[in-house]
Formats: structure tokens, sequence, C-alpha cells
């Protein structure tokens, strides 16, 4: 069918959720992961041969997958049957395999492994692989999270949501946190170069040269970053911090800082401090969620590049170091780009919830 003849493609909610999870999870095949693409761009409105170019394929392909969607849906994507050997692994077989994975451990152990659950359910561990990762599955992988209980987690999320996609006109945004107790880390040996073949090496013992924390003030619109040192975090380490950043932030412009709930953010120096200096206004984010503060996402970079590596041989050398990546991190500042709106995490949390609130959990 000709570009100037198209059907419509028209997607609902639902399918270009599942389209946009195809095409960006790494566990997907990649044969599938395009063929999502494919259909997203036809969804968004462009012709056969705009969609080729965009994707790279030939605009037959093209032709093929949006007709394919167009009969079936979702399932015309998935790859036909094909001929061959006879199925040895039924679905009662597969339906087990996933049950067992999702809501029973075994004895002894937190969870499975495959060449124990091949053993329980009398398949080879290759085929409980295939099956987990058809589903979805990662018995190995585990991550830390935690669901806020804060009776006000919509309104601090939109809160902070909205600074960073509408910021307030005449205004600076900035996320501040405390990086505490960073140690000053020397290795016993000496760091052993990366050689072709094979990686830098480090002992695994060290001497620890003190500690120091860092306070950190991200300008969400520029990316530049100011950060001072104290030896503690108090109330009024925090409220000096603030008195910093006052005097770095052009006057006339209204200050919103975004920081967490911790005590000294919220103590009677503070509250004075903030009777004081008007233009200052102090956002929170929700309980248990510092990851949508964007300075740790900063954080994350700092560890990432500067200390995981590091080898400190006193508390003046970490400083050192820490204020020379901070420099090169300005000169070449850029902010992080926030794309979720209130609404969508707001939604994601609600169906995280309701997915893990059946009868197994």
């Amino acid at each position: 069918m000709g570009d100037n003849r198209l059907v419509p493609l028209e997607l609902t909610k639902d399918e270009v959720e599942i389209l946009r999870g195809w095409a960006t999870r790494r566990s997907t095949a990649q044969g599938l992961a395009l063929r999502a693409k494919i259909v997203l761009e036809c969804g968004a409105g462009r012709s056969n041969t705009a969609v080729a170019a965009r994707v790279g394929v030939s605009r037959t392909t093209v032709t093929k997958w949006r007709a394919r969607f167009l009969g079936r849906r979702l399932e015309g994507l998935c790859d036909d049957p094909r001929p061959g050997v006879p199925r040895s692994i039924t679905d009662a077989k597969v339906e087990e395999v996933v049950v067992r994975t999702l809501e029973e451990v075994p004895e002894g152990c937190t969870h499975w492994s495959k060449r124990d659950l091949a053993k329980v359910v009398g398949i080879s561990p290759t085929s409980v692989h295939r099956i987990w990762r058809a589903f979805g599955l990662q018995p190995h992988r585990v991550e830390e999270f935690k669901i806020s209980p804060d009776p006000l987690l919509i309104d601090k999320i939109r809160d902070v949501v909205g600074l960073y996609l509408a910021p307030p006109a005449k205004a600076a945004v900035f996320c501040v946190d405390e990086k505490p107790q960073i140690q000053a880390l020397e290795r016993t040996a000496p760091v052993l170069p990366m050689l072709p073949g094979t990686p830098e090496r480090r002992s695994f013992d060290y001497v620890r040269h003190g500690t120091v924390d860092l306070f950190a003030a991200l300008n969400t619109a520029t990316g530049r970053v100011i950060a001072a040192w104290s030896a503690r975090h108090a109330a009024e380490d925090f409220r000096d911090f603030l008195d910093m950043i006052d005097h770095q932030v052009e006057p006339g412009l209204a200050v919103h800082v975004v920081c967490d709930n911790l005590s000294a953010h919220k103590a009677p120096p503070v509250h004075q401090w903030l009777l004081a200096h008007p233009r200052f206004t102090l956002h929170f984010t929700p309980t248990y969620s510092s990851w949508i503060n964007q300075v740790e996402r900063w954080f994350a970079e700092l560890e990432r590049r500067c200390l995981q590596r590091g080898s400190f041989c006193s508390l003046d050398a970490l400083k050192t170091a820490l204020e020379g990546w901070i420099d090169v991190w300005n000169d070449t500042a850029h902010p992080f780009k926030w794309t979720k709106t209130a609404d969508q995490i707001i939604d994601r949390i609600c169906r995280y919830c309701t997915r893990i609130s059946g009868p197994a959990h």
C-alpha cells in the first residue's frame, strides 16, 4: 500500500506501554524490539518511508509489520510457529517453573538457581533459563526499594516534579543533600595498571585516614554544583550551607530548595534562617524517596568517577581530589533531563502496588 493511502494506526495506552517496554528492555529479542519501534513510529502518524529512514530498515519491512499489527495487534508482532521437532516441554511444565519461581524457594536457600529448579521439575537447566528469560524472571537479582508511607506522597511528588518540569519564572531551583562520611581510603599496595586483556587491579584491604561530609546543591537549570565540606551534618551546618547558596545566587531571584526529611533540615536554626531570608522556599521529598532528588544522580557520578577507584593517602588528598573533580564537572556542566510527569510516577507506583498485593505476597 502506498504512503498516500496508509491505514491510520491508532494505539491504545496499554499497547503503547507494552511496545515501549519491548523497545527498551534489554532482555527483549532484537527482532521484537525492532518491530515495536516500527509500530511506535507508525503510531506517531509517520509514513512508511519516514519510519524506514528513522528506524534504519526498508520500506517493505515497515509495510509488513504495520499490516501485521493492524491485522492481529500485539500478537502479530511475534514470530509465527515454525516447523521443526515437536515441543518436549508442555505448557503445564512451563507453568510449574514460573509458579515455583514466583511462589516458592528451595529448602535452606533464599532463591532458586536454574540447576536446583531443573532437578525439582525434571527438565534441563538450559530449559529453565529459557523459560525465565521468556517471562522476564531473574531470581539471582535483587534491588533495594521501599514504598513510601508518607501520607503526603502524592502532593510532594507533584510539588517536586513540578519544579523540574515547569520551574517558576525568575527563580533558581536547587537540589540539596549531604553525602556523609566519605572515607579517605588508601590501598595497602600500589594500584596495578590496566593492560590489554587485564583490568586495573587494586588490593582488597586499605587504611582509613578519616571521613568528611560533603554538602552539595545542584542547579537543575544549569547542572552546576555548589559544594561545601563539614565535619558533621547538623542543623547549623545546613543553615551555613543555605547561607553559602544565598551569597552565590543572583539577588532578586527566588530560590527553591529540594531536600529530604532529615531532622536537621527542619530544626529551629533553619526555621529562623528561613524567616530572615524570605526568598528561600524548602520543598521536601516524600519519605524514603531520595530517588526523586536529582542531586542523588550527581552523587552517583561522583562515586563512580572519583571515589570508587581512588586511593587517598590523607583527608587533604581526598578533599583535593573531590575539589578537582567538582571543578571539572562545573566547567562542562549540563543539567539532568527529567522526563517523567507526576502522573506517570504515581501511576507506576499504583500499578506496582497492585501487582504485589496478590495472595502470594
